[in-house]
């Protein structure tokens, strides 16, 4: 059996669109560098994601320098859109938390708007160091996040998807699977485990960083999003709920927390630390 090693890393410059495959990236406090820095708000200031568009799976947002983004989507009309300077911000709520914002400026929002069918606003987060904390029952004084939904990374198993994929095979609802790993949205993607190791993983390394491992994912409705058509179906979430119930979550992946900063690349060799 092979040592396990990072066999991809991705990063969601606008939370919710579409991944960005990367060979290697900065590791920052709050995650991976340009790792959902944007996201979308709707009228009344709370994020728009993937659970009520599914929509958003099928639009793309690649990084530029200086922190901004270029959207796309297929056959339609481009726009970049440059950080925004220095200005007032604007209260958003991302699930439990409220968060100072900037936001990204009307053909941003217009563009947006025009492909959900309904008005939304896009937002940046201009000081990760301390406008997030983690929270504070698994996070440590300090410790702060991006618009990712609760920790700086996620990180899944190639053999866990594997196995997953297996149980969803032996099921009602086979003709769904195998399920690609993009329904599962993570930063870092491990090659090399036996199934499930990573539920018993608390400190990592991955290269020369070092990461906590925070507590395991619970999974939402966005893992039933095809990523390519938008449609939804039943799994992987009726599996998981059979084989990967943990009270009212649905467990796949591991949430980690960097100890330290650094670069990772794909290859890297991964080590449990304890």
């Amino acid at each position: 059996m092979p040592s396990p090693s990072l066999g991809a890393v991705y990063i969601h410059p606008v939370k919710s669109l579409a991944a960005c495959a990367r060979d290697e990236s900065v590791v920052e406090p709050w995650g991976l560098d340009g790792d959902r820095r944007w996201m979308l708000i709707d009228v009344d200031g709370r994020v728009v994601t993937q659970r009520q568009q599914p929509r958003l799976a099928q639009l793309s947002a690649k990084a530029l320098p200086g922190g901004g983004v270029a959207l796309s989507e297929p056959g339609g009309t481009p726009l970049d859109v440059e950080v925004p300077g220095a200005g007032p911000t604007v209260v958003a709520e991302l699930f439990r938390s409220k968060v100072e914002v900037v936001e990204g400026g009307a053909a941003a929002h217009d563009w947006f708007s025009a492909r959900l069918g309904t008005e939304v606003r896009l937002v940046h987060l201009d000081e990760p160091s301390y406008r997030r904390p983690v929270d504070p029952e698994f996070g440590r004084p300090g410790e702060t996040v991006s618009f990712a939904d609760g920790f700086p990374l996620l990180l899944t198993s190639r053999a866990s998807l594997d196995a997953l994929n297996s149980l969803i095979g032996e099921g009602d609802h086979a003709h769904e699977g195998p399920l690609p790993m993009n329904r599962f949205r993570p930063n870092v993607v491990v090659d090399g485990a036996e199934p499930w190791d990573e539920d018993g993983w608390r400190r990592i390394s991955v290269g020369e960083v070092v990461f906590r491992v925070a507590k395991p994912c619970g999974r939402c409705v966005v893992t039933t999003t095809d990523q390519r058509t938008a449609e939804r179906g039943k799994e992987p979430l009726r599996t998981l709920a059979r084989h990967r119930r943990s009270g009212k979550d649905l467990l796949f992946g591991q949430n980690l927390v960097p100890e330290g900063t650094g670069v990772i690349r794909v290859g890297d060799p991964v080590r449990v630390l304890g």
